[in-house]
């Protein structure tokens, strides 16, 4: 057994990248697990079982961390690219001024926090990473190599950053958390949940959507049987009679055959037809044809199809949802279609009819393949389900990201610029910005960014844990409790301050205040336990831009925390 343990540490020590998918693997068990009603994540997971995994003395490379990291940062970068650059507009002013806010306090704070209490630039950069931004770690460590000192400090500063981070980045969970969901509407004497339901009601969210394009959840078709109360109705009559519910006849089998369905045929009792719509609709009380209900597999063998509309068209931005669909209705005839869901920075909206939609959000379209193509000829470019992923861009925007954030000016012994992480990160904004305007151009199925994102966080976290995982336990004892202390106060800090700001100076909704608040700490946890808290998805309206640009600053806050402290 023994002989057994021993040639298993040997294999890891010798092949660290194995180490390092088994690290993961155990750490995505770990993150399954649940303290109270929190689940700790697979962030969490993995940088507890990378230590753990770093005891047996194992060395990970820090070039594959770091290249796990930067497909990371671009999978960060292109979900974003739109919002970032649409935060850039006139529209989107106060979003931007209160997530600057909010990103400097919070660097403000660290830095703070790291002179009193005499922290080192690693501690200082884990710390800023753990409670607001892991992008930190990454742009920390790579400021730390690049800091004119002895091997032996390097790796000492670069073992802080994953200390501290693993000590503080669950209190910055629990306090963020805290703030948002209890103390934030506290200090703005509000019912969120209330608040909410108001500004849906007064932007239309009503439980049956409009529009193009309005029943963007997903549809059904049922055929039915016509009876002898509805002989001789035409087909355009019968939709209207489902007013203002969106019905549509798609298909009518008659003495004739099957047919895909006019709006001037004229429907016969006995006469077969096929309905979309929503389930609400066809399968309650209130459709008048539901007693006549048939089964007929060939006649329902309808194709049907999902399509993603990035929105571009000038005359279509800063417009609300009822006047786009105005304004396609008097184009090309939208029946048929169905707007099942519109994402902005990667999280769905809520709709209604006056929600406002802005460039980069990105519609599905769904319903039969020919009324979807119809609506999607007169759009512009759409993107087709395709499993093909433009592996040349991702490298592209790595490589050459990379490169633009190496060069630096000299300060002394001091080297100060973007560096490659923040360099790569604004590459991968680009692209993806220049994707929503070209939909043909890098194109990424969501599915292959997800995996960057996740995978590349993790594993990078994972192999910091490792390396770090000798030194782990002295550096807690010694730092652990001033971290857990300060860990609260800089996560609290930056959030309280632009709540104040953005409600008694902007005089925002608080709902979307408190989603510009999680966008900016890029704080998807947060995001979730605000739409429980709420039961609304109002807060998603204020995160997308403030996330895409809190991404960017807290990334060069990692370098910049780490020149501040050092040459303090």
């Amino acid at each position: 057994m023994t002989t057994t343990i021993e040639w298993i540490r040997g294999a890891l020590r010798d092949h660290p990248e194995l180490a390092l998918f088994l690290a993961l693997a155990a750490g995505y068990l770990i993150g399954r697990l649940r303290i109270g009603s929190l689940k700790l994540g697979p962030v969490v997971g993995c940088l507890l079982a990378g230590l753990a995994v770093g005891q047996l003395g194992i060395v990970v490379p820090s070039v594959l961390g770091s290249t796990f990291f930067l497909l990371f940062l671009f999978a960060v970068g292109y979900k974003t690219g739109p919002q970032f650059f649409r935060g850039l507009g006139r529209n989107a002013l106060p979003q931007v001024i209160l997530t600057v806010l909010f990103a400097v306090s919070g660097l403000v704070t660290t830095y703070s926090v790291a002179r009193v209490l005499g922290f080192d630039a690693g501690t200082a950069a884990g710390l800023l990473a753990g409670v607001h931004a892991s992008e930190a770690v990454g742009t920390g460590s790579d400021a730390v190599r690049k800091l004119p000192l002895d091997e032996n400090v390097r790796r000492t500063l670069t073992t802080n950053i994953t200390i501290a981070y693993a000590v503080t980045y669950m209190v910055g969970i629990f306090t963020e958390i805290l703030v948002l969901v209890r103390i934030g509407p506290w200090v703005m004497r509000i019912d969120l949940r209330a608040e909410c339901q108001k500004l849906e009601s007064e932007l239309g969210m009503k439980k049956d959507e409009l529009g193009v394009v309005s029943a963007y959840k997903q549809f059904v078709m049922r055929a039915y049987k016509v009876p002898e109360s509805m002989n001789n109705r035409s087909v355009a009559e019968l939709d209207e009679s489902f007013s203002p519910g969106r019905v549509f006849v798609e298909r009518v089998k008659n003495n004739q055959g099957i047919m895909d369905a006019n709006p001037n045929l004229r429907l016969l009792a006995g006469d077969l037809i096929v309905l979309s719509g929503r389930p609400q609709l066809l399968g309650g009380s209130s459709n008048p044809l539901h007693p006549y209900e048939v089964e007929e597999p060939a006649l329902l063998d309808i194709p049907a199809i999902a399509v993603d509309y990035i929105l571009e068209r000038k005359d279509l931005r800063h417009r609300t949802l009822s006047e786009i669909v105005e304004t396609l209705g008097g184009e090309v005839a939208t029946r048929g279609v169905y707007v099942r869901k519109v994402l902005r920075g990667g999280e769905e909206l809520p709709l209604g009819s006056k929600v406002v939609l802005e460039r980069g959000d990105v519609l599905t379209l769904i319903g039969a393949k020919r009324h979807v193509d119809r609506v999607a000829a007169q759009l512009g470019s759409v993107e087709r389900a395709s499993n093909a992923t433009d592996l040349i861009s991702i490298c592209l925007a790595v490589g050459i990201g990379g490169l633009i954030g190496l060069p630096a000016l000299h300060f002394a012994r001091l080297s100060i610029g973007l560096g490659l992480p923040v360099g790569v990160l604004v590459a991968s904004l680009v692209v993806g910005w220049l994707h929503s305007i070209k939909p043909a151009f890098s194109r990424v199925p969501e599915p292959v960014i997800w995996l960057m994102d996740t995978l590349g966080l993790t594993a990078f976290i994972t192999s910091i844990g490792i390396n770090a995982g000798p030194s782990f336990v002295h550096g807690v004892r010694s730092t652990g409790l001033a971290l857990l202390v300060t860990g609260v106060i800089v996560a609290a800090a930056p959030y309280l301050l632009t709540i104040l700001a953005g409600r008694y100076i902007f005089r925002l909704h608080p709902g979307i205040l408190l989603g510009i608040c999680a966008g900016s700490g890029t704080f998807s946890p947060g995001l979730a336990a605000l739409l429980e808290k709420a039961e609304s998805r109002v807060p998603v309206l204020g995160y997308g831009v403030s996330y895409a640009i809190g991404a960017l600053l807290f990334a060069l806050w990692g370098s910049v925390i780490v020149v501040l402290v050092h040459q303090g």
